[in-house]
Order: structure tokens, then sequence, then C-alpha cells
């Protein structure tokens, strides 16, 4: 059997990291089944490499706002057994959204010749709640307590913590940790990808915040993601890197807030710090993001200083528990979801998740 994971969405890291984690529950269901996935081009869609139980991967150029343009998908066959789609590509207001995609699905439609199902639901079997791992091999590392961080993703520069935040926040965590090892994390290079909205000059900032350092900045995904595997935690904003980050095995502390709550939980224990919505309003969604304070120019309320501030007893306290390995997974998703409840609930999860 031959089953298409067409997984053509917009191009963040983290959707990639959803591609292949439906993958994963296709093989687990079917081990004896030929396995491809089908990717935007923009992502990084060499991580399906990291991936043995993935066959073929096939990029595809797509503009997800222009609904007019014509779509090639000649280099992908058409004669997959089952073809698993995104359901993103057929709800209605993700298709007025985002036209391309629009356009990409209904022009799959017309291309594949197998049984149409969309990824976790509907088509072959499926084995939900998996635990997706990337065979990544981790850096080296000494016996120091380690700690990614990732200052922010692509978003407006606005939704994340300002420079000053990200030194409280190390400052914080050295009082804590003072022979901690920090591995600084993210991409500047504008390739076409996700590329972090700080300048080289903030990272530097931070940087310089930090009495131990290992940079691992533009260097290759793969490469970060063995720099983060060797750590006993990834500290960020909501981000599809930290989505990587478990991917690997590793922990994640999550500023949380801005517009997005955590959806993916995979095994690996966690802990999102939620803010006071009712003092710093997120999880807008696709809404519109609520009025910035001015905090160092714009900030989106749930990522400014005197939020960052308020919490910093809890985010320190939260790291604690992942490097010190006394937060285990399961006792951490039921702690999330009783915490999320006071904020609107966990909304939705990957594989439901949340309800297992």
């Amino acid at each position: 059997m031959r089953i298409l994971v067409n997984f053509v969405y917009c191009h963040p890291l983290g959707h990639a990291i959803e591609a292949l984690h439906y993958a994963h529950g296709y093989h687990v269901a079917n081990p004896g089944a030929r396995i491809s996935v089908a990717l935007n081009a923009a992502t990084p869609v060499e991580l399906a490499g990291l991936c043995p139980f993935v066959d073929e991967v096939y990029p595809v150029s797509v503009d997800v706002f222009d609904g007019d343009a014509t779509v090639d998908l000649s280099h992908i066959p058409g004669d997959f057994d089952h073809y698993v789609n995104d359901v993103r590509g057929f709800l209605p207001d993700q298709r007025a959204m985002f036209p391309g995609l629009a356009a990409y699905y209904d022009a799959a439609r017309s291309h594949f010749t197998g049984e149409f199902g969309i990824a976790g639901r509907k088509g072959p079997s499926y084995a939900p709640g998996q635990q997706l791992r990337l065979a990544v091999t981790p850096a080296a590392r000494g016996d120091s307590p380690r700690i990614a961080l990732l200052p922010g993703g692509s978003a407006d520069r606005s939704l994340y913590p300002s420079v000053r935040s990200w030194t409280t926040i190390v400052g914080a965590l050295v009082d804590r940790f003072p022979d901690a090892e920090f591995v600084l994390v993210g991409k500047l290079a504008a390739d076409g990808r996700t590329a972090t909205t700080y300048t080289a000059d903030e990272l530097r900032l931070i940087e310089a915040s930090m009495p131990h350092v290992t940079r691992a900045v533009d260097v290759p995904i793969v490469e970060q993601l063995a720099a983060v595997a060797a750590c006993d935690v990834l500290v960020s904003p909501h981000s599809g890197f930290g989505m990587a980050a478990l991917a690997v095995g590793t922990p994640w502390l999550t500023i949380a807030g801005n517009k997005w709550p955590e959806y993916y939980f995979t095994g690996v224990p966690f802990y999102s710090v939620l803010p006071d919505v009712t003092r710093y309003p997120c999880y807008t969604m696709m809404g519109p993001d609520p009025e910035p304070v001015d905090d160092d120019g714009p900030r989106a309320p749930s990522m400014s200083y005197q939020r960052i501030a308020d919490d910093l007893p809890e985010i320190v306290e939260g790291v604690a528990r992942l490097i010190e390995r006394r937060w285990p997974y399961r006792e951490a998703l039921a702690d999330h979801v009783r915490r999320m409840s006071t904020v609107g609930g966990v909304r939705w999860s990957i594989d439901d998740a949340h309800l297992l």
C-alpha cells in the first residue's frame, strides 16, 4: 500500500512537524506501507530525512495567497492508494484566507486517483497519539544544565519579548542555575523560509547576557536541532521550533500568549507559562490582535515587559521543573489542561492528545 500525506500548508516549521507526525501515525498503523509526504517547498523539507518511515518527500511550490496561480503537480505520482490531506485545505475560512491553498487542494483532487482522506480522520488505518521522534544525534555536552533559548520566530517583531525582557529572564535563570550553559538558536538569513524578526544586534545583546553560551544561529536546521537535543529545556514564545524540540525529545518551556495556544503534546514534558488574560489579552487566533502597549516600541500585551516581570518566578520555576526532571509528561499535560480552562480551555490538539 502507498500512502501520501498531502500536507501542503503555510511554510512555518511547525506545519512540517504536523505532517511528519501524521506520517508516523500512518506508518505505525500500516507498518508495511510506503509512506510519502508532500510539503510546502518553503518549509524545512529536509526534516523528512530524519524520519526513517518516510520513503519520499515531494516539495510543492505554492503562493498561499495567489488563488490564480497554476499548480504544478507533475513531479508527484498520481496513483497513490490513499492520499490524506490537511483538513485546512477544505475549511471555508481557511480557503478564503489562503486562496492559493484552495487552488492547490482543488488541483490535487484532480491529480490524484487514489482514495481521498483527511489526515488523522478519514482514510487508511491511523494510530493517533504516537510519539514522533526525529532521528537526530545530540551534540556533545558537559554535565552543567543546558538551556536552549529561541527569542522569537517569524511573526511581527511586536509579538515577541523585548531585549530587556530576555536579559531579565536570562539573569533570573543564571541566578537559579549559575553554571548553566545557554544555546542561542534562531535564523536571520532571508532565504525564502521563515526567519526571526529580531535583528542581529538584538540577538547579540541577548547573547551578551549569557555567561556561558553556544551560538547556533543561522546554522542548518538539523544542526540546530542536534544542539537543542543536547539541552535540558528550550525556552521560547509559541513557535513551530518548539514543536521540533519536542520531536527530538527536549522539554519546552513556552512563554505563552499571542495568537495561538500550544496544541502539540507528544509524550515529552512541557510547561506553558500562561498570561493573565484579563490584564494581557491574547489567543485571538485568526481575529484582530489586541491593542499594543508601549514597551521599547509597540508590543503585544502578553509579551510586554510588565507581563514578563509578573510571571518571572513562574518562568524560572517551570524551567527548573523541566531541568530537574520533576515534571513528568502526564502530570504536565493534566496541569496544562487545568490551567488552560481558566483562559478558554484547550480548544484543540493534534490527535486530541489532551483527551487521551
